[in-house]
């Protein structure tokens, strides 16, 4: 539910001040849209924020939907002005599940149902990685298709009816045995007791790793179409990637840009047939394949792109306004990754039951090695791991 607070958002900010950029991402991960001014060229904002700061020119200043003025605050800060639950309403729960994506949500829902206290910590925006999917044609059910957003809200609306407790805006930074019990702890210094808890951490869009590339994240370079593609109306965009996301967002941001071109490092894409032919169909798209992206060139702005014609071995230069890089997942299990059983990816290795090595600690979704990647399995495997949950609680008393 969108509050006052929420609605009308203005971000008075540079392209270069990292904590501008980490106001925008904590306003992208949680759904909240907003509008951004840059200060650096508008003089008549720069005056603004001058005014409102008591001469000094703060950045981030943000003026909130019901007229308040926050200046650089912190997430913490930010997240009680929205109105965020971000403090349980106890210390001890039958089940803790991390991550709030399908997987996620779906456990808590047959959790919750069976009445077992059950809470949700979700460190982004509420429906996980889904929620900033343009639209879900592949979910059963839906013969018309969903946002991803409209999905999320359901599966929130649905677990919250049942009396599942959610937080949001909280970072779980451990997760340890405690007697009999397990001990999750959060990033604003809380620790919750459960019986039993569940890795529905989902998993991010890998990153190229390559030379200007860390620089340009949130100024050129982008890796949530939802999030970001306004940005670039009637401009030129590069998306990196020839998967199924690389296509979809691609087609997505073909609605504000006036050219988007999709790249693929391989001789050919991997995209499904559909995709494709929607890609094919739209004036707007073009795709390159045999290509490899090796450096962004930039001082605060992306001013070029060094390419590999793999074919030839020749190094180019593209010129784009706007990078969307679409090339595979990593797991989000850094904080945990120590104390458990991985693959080689870092993806969570679980047993039969989709218990991990950590006795009464659970993985389920993208986040788990071996899981297909879909939100129709992520949440599958959220109920499955629900129901090993309730006979794992049943077993030990």
């Amino acid at each position: 539910m969108t509050t006052k607070t929420q609605e009308g958002i203005i971000v008075y900010s540079t392209k270069w001040c990292s904590d501008c950029k980490r106001v925008k991402k904590f306003f992208g991960e949680q759904r909240i849209p907003y509008t951004n001014i840059d200060i650096e060229n508008n003089p008549e904002a720069m005056a603004f924020v001058e005014k409102v700061n008591n001469g000094m020119r703060i950045i981030p200043t943000i003026i909130c939907g019901d007229g308040s003025i926050l200046s650089e605050p912190s997430n913490a800060e930010l997240a009680v002005k929205l109105g965020l639950t971000i403090k349980a309403r106890r210390g001890f729960y039958d089940a803790i599940i991390i991550g709030s994506g399908p997987a996620g949500l779906t456990a808590a829902i047959f959790l919750t149902r069976e009445r077992l206290d059950t809470l949700v910590i979700e460190r982004g925006g509420l429906g996980g990685q889904v929620s900033m999917t343009q639209t879900m044609e592949n979910f059963p059910g839906f013969s018309e298709g969903i946002s991803g957003s409209d999905f999320a809200d359901r599966l929130v609306k649905q677990a919250r009816r049942f009396g599942t407790e959610i937080l949001q805006a909280q970072d779980v930074l451990d997760i340890r045995p405690d007697g009999q019990y397990l001990s999750v702890s959060t990033s604003d210094g809380s620790e919750y007791g459960c019986k039993a808890a569940l890795l529905a951490t989902g998993a991010q869009y890998r990153r190229l790793g390559v030379p200007g590339e860390e620089e340009l994240i949130g100024i050129n370079i982008h890796f949530c179409a939802t999030c970001d593609a306004a940005f670039y109306r009637n401009k030129k965009v590069l998306v990196i990637g020839g998967g199924n996301s690389g296509f979809q967002e691609g087609l997505f941001i073909s609605k504000f840009a006036d050219e988007v071109d999709i790249v693929e490092f391989l001789p050919q894409v991997k995209a499904s047939p559909i995709l494709q032919e929607s890609v094919a169909r739209n004036p707007k798209m073009k795709v390159i394949t045999n290509h490899l992206v090796r450096g962004f060139r930039g001082n605060g702005k992306l001013e070029g792109i060094a390419v590999e014609d793999r074919a030839t071995h020749k190094l180019i230069e593209w010129y784009y306004d706007g990078v969307f890089i679409f090339i595979g997942l990593s797991p989000n299990a850094e904080f945990i990754k120590d104390k458990i059983k991985t693959n080689s990816f870092g993806f969570i290795e679980t047993d039969k039951t989709l218990m991990t090595s950590m006795p009464g600690l659970f993985a389920a979704g993208d986040v788990r090695a071996e899981s297909t990647k879909q939100a129709a399995s992520a949440a599958g495997e959220g109920a499955t791991a629900a129901l090993m949950i309730r006979q794992y609680l049943d077993q030990e008393g």
